[in-house]
């Protein structure tokens, strides 16, 4: 069977974001360091609701208060399950996704199961993907998947981000952050021309530049995460 990554129409990119203010909407502003303080995160959900960012996305254990911090403000929780390496079982991933949500997170960042991928083992990594879309789906939460590109082929990525479509994921997201590679423009072009209109993507990893954020939306993110959203509105109001 033909690789579905090679002979490909390019698609027209999206436009750059022309202001700060739109620019805002897309990132989601992240904060997953290990030492992070509620100080930190309450800094976090100011500088969220200061700047109107989409999201403030956060670790499981600070979700109940950053919802509380931002309740009223329109500012959406975010948080992570099966962070950083995707490596827990499904109904592990399913528990944290359902408390996660209880305390108030509308926006959920699973982990694929990376090593079930690189397996070739795709009934049970979309069985991972299933069982938190449902979760997801009964309480109206948005549920992005991490395919960490920087350990998967284009093929991979490609068949990866599809499986993601037919599971029920909300978005395809390129990175965690944490692993050797993050966002790049190419994974971003490459997953837009798979995922077309069927659902979104969104970049993040190493994205602190403005020109470089900006590449990556003309390229086809829908939305951001970073930790750098208030220095990229910093370099934008300039």
């Amino acid at each position: 069977m033909a690789d579905p990554v090679t002979n490909l129409v390019t698609l027209e990119p999206v436009r750059p974001v022309p202001s700060a203010a739109e620019l805002a909407s897309r990132i989601e502003h992240t904060l997953l360091k290990p030492e992070a303080d509620w100080p930190a995160i309450e800094r976090l959900c100011g500088e969220a609701v200061e700047h109107r960012f989409a999201a403030a996305v956060v670790y499981p254990c600070w979700v109940k208060r950053a919802a509380a911090r931002l309740n009223g403000t329109g500012i959406s929780v975010g948080t992570v399950v099966g962070f950083p390496h995707g490596a827990g079982s499904a109904v592990a991933k399913v528990a944290e996704s359902a408390v996660a949500i209880s305390d108030g997170a509308s926006d959920l960042d699973m982990v694929l199961p990376i090593g079930l991928v690189r397996s070739g083992m795709w009934d049970e990594a979309a069985s991972h993907i299933e069982a938190v879309a449902a979760v997801c789906r009964q309480a109206n939460a948005v549920l992005k998947v991490i395919l960490e590109c920087c350990y998967l082929t284009d093929g991979e990525k490609w068949r990866a981000a599809e499986l993601c479509i037919g599971a029920g994921a909300d978005y395809v997201k390129t990175s965690t952050g944490l692993a050797p590679g993050g966002a790049t423009i190419e994974d971003v072009r490459l997953l837009r021309r798979c995922v077309g209109g069927r659902c979104r993507i969104k970049a993040a990893g190493g994205i602190r530049d403005l020109s470089f954020a900006l590449d990556l939306l003309a390229a086809g993110a829908d939305r951001l995460g970073t930790s750098a959203g208030v220095s990229l509105l910093q370099q934008a109001q300039k």
